[in-house]
């Protein structure tokens, strides 16, 4: 039966995760207890002055900012930076200044995180930018020419609460990269929040809804029932990969593209011929609910 085998949760976009042996389910996604807070997935996003995201895309070396969590501070860790320490909760003597901020198409509600907070992660990116928040008060929705009638919140993620990817898949991808006498690649290039193994190569394609078997089903009402409380996620859309699975992860510098062997035969016609490798996921049933890794899913196909 297939099997959860990772979980990351990815505080600040395009950064780096957080690996994590169990999380919390948000309707936004993946989300970590800290203390008296409560972190969501790509919750944090670095701008630049005009307030548009920045991403690995063009700055490749954000793979090298670690992002950690100390009760109420998120930390920050790069190389040859000291740590950087910010509040998780704003005080009468610095309260967070509010603006709007842009990801892809979508103008966002933020709160901007400071100006030492700017000042360290412009040095270290070598250009301006600004960390800002999401601002809870507003709200972002996933497409909902995929999500269909459905409502789903998301953060500043791409587009959607949840990532899945599979073994299988990444294995096909490496033999295939062998055999063209270049190196294999680890997951962490593809970002995703949930890795199964225990499918077939690209089985996640066809996946319809995916339910958590083992999953700890206490949710935050203890008045519904243990079904109203199992986690359920709904695959809505394949996932179409940009340059970034050419940064290695590791060192923040790019190399050859893994694209260009996916390209031969992972090209998607109901994406215009978008190349495509995990699944996006929203969340059906299970929000407040906990999921781990080791937990068993029933993959139910969607053909």
């Amino acid at each position: 039966m297939p099997t959860i085998t990772e979980l990351t949760l990815y505080p600040i976009k395009s950064c780096a995760g957080i690996n994590l042996r169990s999380a919390k389910i948000s309707e936004s996604g993946l989300s970590l207890q800290t203390g008296a807070s409560l972190i969501h997935d790509r919750e944090w996003m670095m701008v630049d002055l005009a307030g548009l995201f920045l991403s690995q895309r063009s700055h490749p070396r954000m793979a090298l900012i670690r992002p950690t969590m100390e009760d109420d501070q998120l930390m920050l860790l790069a190389p040859d930076m000291p740590a950087l320490s910010i509040a998780l909760s704003p005080t009468e003597s610095a309260p967070a200044t509010s603006l709007q901020v842009q990801v892809w198409d979508d103008q966002v509600a933020a709160f901007d995180c400071g100006d030492q907070a700017a000042a360290w992660l412009s040095q270290f990116l070598g250009t301006a930018c600004r960390l800002v928040r999401f601002n809870p008060a507003g709200r972002r929705l996933a497409s909902q020419k995929w999500t269909g009638d459905q409502e789903v919140g998301t953060l500043f993620s791409d587009g959607f609460p949840l990532l899945l990817t599979s073994t299988a898949s990444l294995d096909d991808l490496n033999q295939k990269l062998v055999s063209q006498g270049r190196e294999v690649i680890p997951m962490d290039r593809f970002r995703p929040n949930i890795v199964l193994s225990g499918l077939d190569a690209f089985e996640e394609d066809y996946a319809g809804f995916i339910d958590l078997i083992n999953a700890d089903n206490s949710s935050d009402s203890e008045s519904e029932s243990d079904s109203d409380n199992a986690i359920q996620l709904k695959a809505v859309k394949p996932c179409t990969r940009c340059t970034i699975p050419a940064v290695d992860q590791l060192t923040g510098e790019s190399g050859p593209d893994p694209v260009d062997i996916l390209q031969t035969y992972r090209a998607n016609p109901l994406l215009d011929g978008g190349i495509t490798f995990g699944m996006n996921l929203i969340v059906s049933k299970g929000v407040g609910s906990q999921i781990h890794v080791g937990d068993q899913v029933d993959l139910q196909l969607a053909f």
